[in-house]
């Protein structure tokens, strides 16, 4: 049986290019898909990172739903690798986590991954290997209708955290320790009667790493993305925060803009310019364009004045520089949109068959942090579980379920029939209640997704049993 060490060691272990149309299937009939290193200018300063890109060299994978998911994963880098496939659900086995759901892949290996696709929506795939995520092993996928309209442009923003040093350099400033080893197989689930922390002299903590740059599709305000768009037409915006430890509150300045959609799934419309998202979900927009001109779209780190984004430019359009500092540092990233977001369709009226409860802990001192519950996290296949999380520590945790999407039904003592999602921000000393039915079976990662909050222990599984 492998053990929650080694386990933890094989979870720690590009420009992006515009995403242009559904991949042409290979002869196999499946789209190819090669985990890549490239090299990328950081203001002047060459990184070699890593990339998703297909058989063109283009980042990500655009899918329609009705093909199903069909992708041979070819791994070109020089070390064994695995990717998640970020909000859909798929047979466990194919799930992409180490130790887990599979064996990674070694260099110059390839693996075949074909499973129905429920809905469309915006999604991502990335390592779940080591520090890979936090070298760029990461990139969109987008699910859309065969007949997916032409009427309204398509844009995908991607946020990034960028260091020059490696995922291990910064676990070892954090930690004075080398990325250790777990293996999620063998899990344990803390203990229920752990002392209860002090946290009466400790200060909320926004961010504990300092990033060298932040990214909007693999470039920063020195040198930005400049999207060309036609004035009187529509288009989606479709915001991924694949950042390792970064929220951000997101800008569209002058441009109203129209939340549609949550981490793939469609909520009731929510009218916004001022967004807060938090590592690892997606927000998607309607935005129209009134008028020509030239408009930014910024994301700036909670907590910081840095900012990073793209700008939206009609044609003949004047585009003026824009600095990656902000004038004032942003406000915490909190339930400022959660609060308000409603799924369009939400889940079945019912009672819930299990109530679960997991307690965040940790703290910045030793920089440990660790998921602890009374009982094992498991559910019978079909039923309905309810699981509350209560963060006992002072630094949010971006929460993420593998294998379902969820419904947030509480925020604190609050009950709401919230959004459909697969990633909810528990805010420092703050309480989210999700309900879903546990209708995929096998042991799934349950996991912060600030990766060093993950690599430091804070993750688990979540078994659904047949």
């Amino acid at each position: 049986m492998t053990t929650r060490r080694q386990f933890m060691h094989s979870l720690a272990g590009a420009t992006m290019l515009p995403l242009l149309g559904a991949q042409a299937r290979a002869a196999t009939g499946l789209t190819d898909l090669y985990a890549t290193t490239r090299v990328l200018d950081v203001d002047g300063k060459a990184a070699t990172v890593f990339g998703l890109q297909d058989a063109q060299g283009k980042s990500g994978l655009r899918i329609a739903r009705q093909s199903g998911f069909g992708v041979r994963l070819h791994n070109q880098l020089a070390e064994p690798s695995l990717i998640h496939w970020h909000g859909l659900t798929p047979p466990q086995r194919l799930d992409g986590v180490p130790g887990l759901s599979q064996t990674p892949l070694e260099p110059n290996t390839s693996y075949n991954y074909e499973f129905p696709l429920q809905r469309t929506g915006t999604d991502w795939m990335h390592s779940h290997l080591g520090g890979q995520e936090q070298g760029l092993l990461a990139a969109p996928l987008i699910i859309t209708e065969d007949d997916a309209s032409a009427d309204i442009q398509d844009v995908v923003l991607m946020l990034h955290d960028f260091a020059h040093r490696g995922a291990d350099q910064i676990f070892f400033e954090l930690t004075g320790r080398q990325i250790g080893t777990m293996n999620h197989a063998a899990m344990g689930h803390g203990t229920a009667d752990q002392a209860p922390m002090d946290h009466s002299e400790l200060m909320m903590d926004l961010n504990d790493v300092e990033f060298d740059a932040y990214l909007a599709n693999d470039r920063t305000l020195n040198d930005p993305e400049i999207v060309s768009v036609e004035a009187g037409r529509k288009l989606r915006l479709r915001v991924i925060n694949a950042a390792a430890s970064t929220n951000f509150w997101l800008d569209i300045g002058a441009l109203q803009g129209v939340v549609v959609a949550v981490d793939g799934i469609d909520v009731d419309p929510i009218v916004a310019d001022l967004l807060p998202i938090a590592m690892a979900q997606r927000i998607d927009i309607i935005i129209e364009i009134t008028e020509p001109g030239a408009f930014p779209i910024l994301a700036q780190r909670e907590g910081d004045t840095a900012r990073t984004g793209i700008i939206l430019a009609t044609q003949g359009a004047q585009v003026s520089r824009i600095s990656a500092s902000a004038s004032a540092a942003s406000p915490a990233v909190g339930h400022q949109l959660e609060s308000a977001l409603r799924a369009s369709v939400p889940l079945a009226m019912r009672p819930a068959d299990v109530a679960l409860t997991v307690d965040l802990g940790g703290t910045m001192m030793g920089y440990s942090w660790d998921l602890t519950s009374p009982a094992p996290l498991v559910a019978n296949l079909g039923q309905r579980v309810e699981l509350r999380m209560n963060n006992q520590s002072m630094m949010s945790h971006p929460m993420h379920l593998h294998g379902h999407h969820f419904q947030v039904v509480a925020l604190g003592e609050s009950r709401i029939q919230g959004a459909i999602r697969d990633t909810v921000m528990v805010p420092a000393m703050g309480a989210v209640t999700i309900a879903f039915d546990a209708n995929n079976p096998g042991a799934w990662a349950f996991h912060c997704h600030n990766l060093y909050h993950q690599l430091s222990g804070m993750m688990t599984q979540f078994e659904v049993l047949a």
